[in-house]
C-alpha cells in the first residue's frame, strides 16, 4: 500500500473524522466560554466586590529605573518593560476551566445514562426473544438419530 493510499484510509476512519469535530466543536465552545467569563459573570461580580476589573489584577516583580510608580494597566506595565505577574486574568482562566469542566462532566454524564438505558433496553430486548432456531443442518440430523432410535432400540 502506497503512502497516500494510507493516509487516505487513516483520514477517512470515522474515529479522526469525529476527533476533528470534537476539536473544531471544542474550539467555538472554548469562545462561548470565554466571553461568557469575561463579558457576563466577571463584570457583574467586580462590580459587586466594589468595581474590580480581575483582568487588571497584577503584583510588579520588576519596575525599570525610568518607569513610573505606578501602573493604571497591566498593558501599561508591560510596555513601560515592567515584569509583572498577572493573577487576575489566571482568575479568569479558572474560572473558565470550571464552566468547561462542569459542561463536561455533565455531558459525560448524559452519554453515561443514555449507554446505560441503551444496554438495559438492548438485555431485556434479548431476554424476551425467544431464541433462535437451529440450522436445518442440526433439524435433520436429530430427524436422523430419532428415526436410527426407534429402527435399533438400545438395551
Amino acid at each position: 500500500m502506497s503512502f497516500i493510499q494510507e493516509f487516505k484510509s487513516f483520514a477517512v476512519k470515522g474515529n479522526v473524522i469525529d476527533l476533528a469535530v470534537g476539536v473544531i466543536i471544542g474550539g467555538a465552545f472554548g469562545k462561548i466560554v470565554t466571553s461568557l467569563v469575561n463579558d457576563v459573570l466577571m463584570p457583574p461580580l467586580g462590580w459587586m466586590m466594589g468595581r474590580i476589573d480581575f483582568s487588571e489584577y497584577y503584583l510588579i516583580l520588576y519596575r525599570p529605573k525610568d518607569a513610573p510608580h505606578d501602573f493604571p494597566t497591566l498593558e501599561a506595565a508591560k510596555n513601560a518593560g515592567a515584569v509583572a505577574i498577572g493573577y487576575g486574568n489566571f482568575i479568569n482562566v479558572v474560572i473558565q476551566f470550571m464552566i468547561v469542566a462542569f459542561a463536561v462532566f455533565l455531558l459525560v454524564k448524559q452519554i453515561n445514562r443514555l449507554k446505560a438505558h441503551h444496554e438495559a433496553a438492548t438485555a431485556a430486548a434479548a431476554a424476551a426473544a425467544p431464541p433462535p432456531a437451529p440450522p436445518k443442518s442440526e433439524l435433520l440430523l436429530e430427524e436422523i438419530r430419532d428415526l436410527l432410535k426407534q429402527k435399533n432400540p438400545l438395551p
